[in-house]
């Protein structure tokens, strides 16, 4: 397996990785907006690669916190596994990957909305122990956050995704 940050050419193969591990195109759709807008962050857009396919696309993002004044955050989503390659430590590998990237690179902390089983295995907990908060209604268990090394307690407050997200 190869792990790598996207290329031009892996487009299409991304698309159909989120088309087929979501069944529809949202998802495909949200990472085209964000490859277009100014929150998109290129070494944070990485594919997993077996022989010469796609198996698997993660993307992290800048999203916004906001409390007394607006900080940038990173993002997780979408993360895509094509099905036939789930639960085979492929997506895992993954968000392995990018967490490293965004604590090297000087991210602060890395915000998720998913399965609470999956991602409290990298250090994601409740957003609430953070004092973070989503704008929209979700279960506690499945907003998270992980803390990196550049993480301080001015990073609290309500997270606002960018107009990217609306159709997910």
């Amino acid at each position: 397996m190869d792990i790598r940050c996207e290329s031009l050419p892996d487009y299409p193969a991304i698309a159909e990785v989120n088309k087929l591990a979501f069944g529809q195109e949202n998802e495909a759709k949200l990472v085209d907006k964000i490859r277009r807008s100014d929150r998109y962050i290129p070494e944070l857009s990485l594919v997993a690669k077996i022989g010469n396919v796609v198996v698997d696309h993660i993307l992290f993002s800048y999203i916004d916190l906001v409390n007394e004044e607006k900080l940038q955050v990173i993002g997780l989503a979408p993360l895509a596994v094509r099905p036939q390659f789930q639960r085979q430590g492929i997506g895992s590998a993954l968000v392995e990957a990018g967490l490293k990237i965004a604590d090297v690179t000087g991210e602060a902390i890395v915000i998720v909305l998913g399965h609470p089983h999956f991602y409290t295995r990298f250090g994601f907990q409740s957003s609430i122990v953070y004092r973070i908060e989503s704008l929209f209604p979700v279960p506690e268990d499945v907003f998270m956050v992980k803390p990196l090394q550049n993480y301080q307690q001015k990073y609290m407050g309500k997270v606002v995704y960018p107009p990217a997200f609306d159709e997910v």
